[in-house]
């Protein structure tokens, strides 16, 4: 058979489908599910896909029997990913997207809160409301609120004044204006109300509503059961486990009991020493570079990797850099590392505020675990905040911020951060590959990048370095890629 390239089919918007069933009886075939039962009959079955694809539009019921015995009798679940679910995911907090972009197999394009200037809206969760702490939340909020926008009418002015020639430009003063805002923002509660436009497939649409029915959180909850009423019958033969289990409900509590009751008790007390450090490197691939040396030796030779190891590590330092040199040699700002950069790890602490870390979280190929809030690490200050006097004024809502926590800690600790902001800090662990070190450096250590992350990129990375220099040899933004590169293949040039 000759090659061959059908489009099977695509993503439309819901509302025209769902015309298309009313104006036309008997279109039950409009269901992801005949794609996914098409495909899973490729295995064992002779015709062609697109025979196949067609008996399962003409037989919905039968392709939905298919479905639940590969998927779910057979255990193929990979079968559900190739039904695909795009979600309009309205009037949700700050707090709880944090919960839902932990899904990493997912595609999340989330409302920003540097390019949109907030209104005032936001969640007031019923754990909040049930301990009659409304009011008081409530009052908090709207004190935060109206702060933000007293601090961007003094950020305005001072960004466009900082930066004159960028402001008199045409289609800059958008740019500046997002400048003011995403530092505005910082007083900003974890309770605004935000949006989302979310991509993902059954397979994860089912694990999302079973950990969000098991989720201590009632918005969290609630998400998930408006969740199910959405989507739940579009595709009944992939989305079937769907309740909460004892595995998502108690496993994190338990841990956190067994770890109170058991390690915390040996932790002697001992006066707080200085601030803690933004980001330390905690451990890193031993001999890294060596490693991704030897990978590349292997997929360019027929030589088993031990083999590979042992002529790396006889290697003088410029046989070594010349060989990550021819792998670097023809990359573009644009261009990702060879996959063998994938195998080294290195896996940092950070300590970051919750401005940060709403960027930090969208690098989902990362392995991301993380603490909860904590008023005790303190917060971070955009500079432009203390360089427009306001950060006196800043400082001083942030100790009432603290205080309304408390209260509320002390009677629904599960709703208790909502009340906190974008300046406050909580400790992340994130372990990362080489590969996926380049792809942050590029978008995060870039003079376009917003200074939280691109700082703590910069850290990372200047960790980074010293651990595996050769492996992060062109490890930068693109704005600084053609510099590095100039300088790291200069005497090609000369």
């Amino acid at each position: 058979m000759d090659l061959k390239i059908i489009l099977a089919g695509y993503n439309i918007d819901y509302e025209t489908i769902r015309e298309m069933k009313e104006t036309r009886p008997g279109a039950e075939h409009l269901t992801p599910e005949t794609i996914s039962a098409a495909y899973a009959r490729i295995s064992r079955n002779p015709l062609p896909v697109n025979e196949l694809r067609q008996a399962s539009r003409m037989e919905v019921e039968s392709a939905r029997k298919s479905n639940r015995n590969i998927v779910f009798g057979m255990g193929h679940s990979s079968i559900a990913e190739h039904a695909v679910f795009n979600i309009d995911v309205l009037g949700v907090s700050r707090f709880l997207v944090e919960e839902i972009e932990k899904f990493r197999l997912c595609s999340y394009t989330e409302k920003s809160q540097r390019y949109v200037l907030l209104k005032d809206d936001f969640v007031v969760p019923e754990e909040i409301r049930r301990a009659r702490l409304g009011e008081l939340f409530t009052g908090m909020v709207r004190s935060q609120n109206a702060f933000y926008h007293a601090l961007y009418k003094k950020l305005l002015p001072y960004v466009l004044g900082k930066n004159k020639s960028m402001a008199r430009a045409p289609g800059h003063r958008s740019t500046l204006e997002g400048w003011a805002k995403e530092d505005a923002r910082y007083i900003l509660s974890l309770a605004t109300e935000t949006q989302l436009g979310m991509t993902l497939n059954a397979r994860n649409l089912e694990l999302m509503l079973r950990r969000s029915a098991a989720h201590p959180l009632e918005e969290a909850r609630r998400y998930g059961r408006k969740l199910f009423e959405a989507t739940g019958g579009i595709a009944p033969s992939l989305v079937r486990y769907t309740e909460a289990t004892e595995y998502d409900s108690r496993t994190r509590e338990a841990l956190r009991e067994k770890v109170r009751d058991t390690v915390l008790p040996a932790i002697k007390k001992t006066k707080k020493v200085g601030t803690p450090k933004a980001a330390i490197l905690i451990h890193v691939t031993p001999d890294a570079d060596n490693r991704v040396l030897a990978s590349l030796v292997h997929t360019s030779s027929n030589l088993p990797m031990k083999k590979c190891m042992a002529l790396v590590g006889a290697m003088k330092a410029k046989e070594k850099k010349e060989i990550i040199r021819t792998s670097l040699r023809h990359m573009k700002s644009y261009d990702p590392p060879l996959r063998e950069f994938e195998n080294v790890d290195l896996h940092f602490e950070l300590i970051v505020s919750a401005s940060c870390f709403a960027q930090l979280k969208r690098h989902r190929m990362a392995t991301i675990v993380c603490q909860e809030y904590e008023p005790d690490l303190g917060i971070t200050v955009p500079p432009a905040i203390s360089d427009v006097g306001m950060e006196r004024a800043f400082r001083e809502l942030i100790g009432k911020t603290d205080d309304v926590y408390e209260r509320i800690r002390r009677v629904a600790p599960v709703a208790a951060p909502y009340v906190l902001t974008n300046a406050h800090r909580k400790r992340v662990s994130i372990k990362v590959n080489a590969r996926e070190l380049y792809h942050m450096a590029r978008l995060r250590a870039d003079r376009y990048a917003q200074w939280d992350i691109r700082d703590i990129t910069e850290r990372m990375l200047a960790l980074g370095r010293k651990a595996m220099p050769l492996t992060l040899m062109l490890a930068t933004g693109k704005d600084h890629f053609a510099s590095l590169y100039e300088r790291c293949f200069h005497d090609e040039r000369s």
